[in-house]
């Protein structure tokens, strides 16, 4: 109660004009994961979504400016098919937005008009042409990890995937980096921020997820797509050993899975408490690839002593339930 009294006594003012001015207009804005967002379509719109080249971004905005002053601003150069403010949870935005067009002009038109344009006294926004990137890399996973696990994994977990492919990982050895295509960059950036927030494992390892990187894609184009099960020495494939878990559990878990055929377990942990005795409550989900839906949960656990972090004393404990929920239905 006290951090939600504190958190909507910020910026008090201008929410109740943002209010105002979305009731006075018809205006319908949709705040889901960190960012608000009109239209997508917005209303009457007609046909296909614009083409690539149709969205700017928008930084260095002051935190306390909403939608009721940027929305009108963009929309006085070109008409809007979408616009997405990104917000902290405390209700004031975090700097910076996209504002989509139905055409590349005008794009074009709000970056003309609009880089460096003051939007307060002092405070000069940029106005540049979004990247809309696509692609993200996933690197460090396990070589006993197959293309059509992961792709499973990251269906049930994210929306909008178009293709994944595998290859030997450049950073890390005995270890694999995915390239991983989505349907558009809201897609994509979306699942970034799901993916980074989560602690995120596959086969015992953790996976660092980023925007794929014009340097390392033309790298991997001038290899071939690695065998996902091995490695390529003298004409032979040869099968690199899994690495062990950190548990017991997760060592169960994870034979029960092999001899079911049921895939490689993946784990997603993310902290959403702390308390001041030292109990941390994580939200967990475990994705197995031959199991029709994810487990979910909430646990709560204590890191007593080195050697684990917290999430993977979360992982242990929601390994467990998961052991007790197959062993049921097995």
């Amino acid at each position: 109660l006290p951090l939600q009294m504190w958190t909507s006594s910020i910026n008090q003012a201008n929410k109740m004009a943002l209010l105002a001015w979305a009731k006075e207009t018809g205006i319908n804005l949709v705040q889901i994961n960190g960012q608000r967002r009109y239209g997508a379509p917005p209303p009457g719109w007609v046909g296909y979504p614009p083409p690539p080249g149709t969205e700017v971004f928008i930084g260095k905005l002051p935190q306390d400016v909403y939608e009721n002053v940027l929305i009108p601003l963009f929309q006085s150069v070109g008409r809007l098919y979408e616009f997405r403010l990104m917000m902290t949870f405390s209700g004031l935005n975090r700097g910076f937005a996209y504002a989509k067009y139905s055409n590349r002009r005008g794009a074009k038109e709000a970056i003309a008009a609009f880089h460096n344009y003051e939007v307060r006294e002092g405070c000069a926004i940029v106005v540049c042409k979004s990247t809309e990137k696509c692609e993200l890399s996933v690197d460090g996973l396990a070589t006993s990890v197959s293309r059509q696990e992961l792709e499973a994994m990251l269906r049930r977990v994210t929306e909008g995937v178009l293709r994944v492919s595998l290859h030997a990982s450049p950073c890390k050895k005995q270890a694999q980096l995915a390239v991983v295509k989505y349907g558009s960059h809201q897609a994509a950036a979306m699942a970034k921020k799901t993916l980074m927030e989560g602690n995120v494992r596959l086969g015992g390892l953790e996976v660092r997820v980023d925007w794929l990187k014009l340097d390392l894609k033309q790298k991997l184009q001038s290899y071939k797509e690695k065998p996902s099960s091995g490695r390529v020495q003298g004409g032979k494939v040869l099968v690199v050993p899994k690495p062990k878990p950190v548990s017991p559990a997760l060592d169960r878990l994870n034979t029960l899975c092999w001899r079911q055929h049921l895939g490689t377990p993946v784990f997603l942990t993310k902290c959403v408490q702390a308390t001041s005795s030292g109990w941390l409550r994580f939200w967990c989900r475990v994705v197995i690839p031959g199991c029709p839906v994810p487990f979910s949960c909430f646990t709560w656990v204590r890191q007593d002593g080195p050697g684990r972090s917290g999430h993977e004393e979360a992982e242990v404990t929601v390994a467990l339930h998961v052991l007790q929920m197959l062993g049921e239905s097995l």
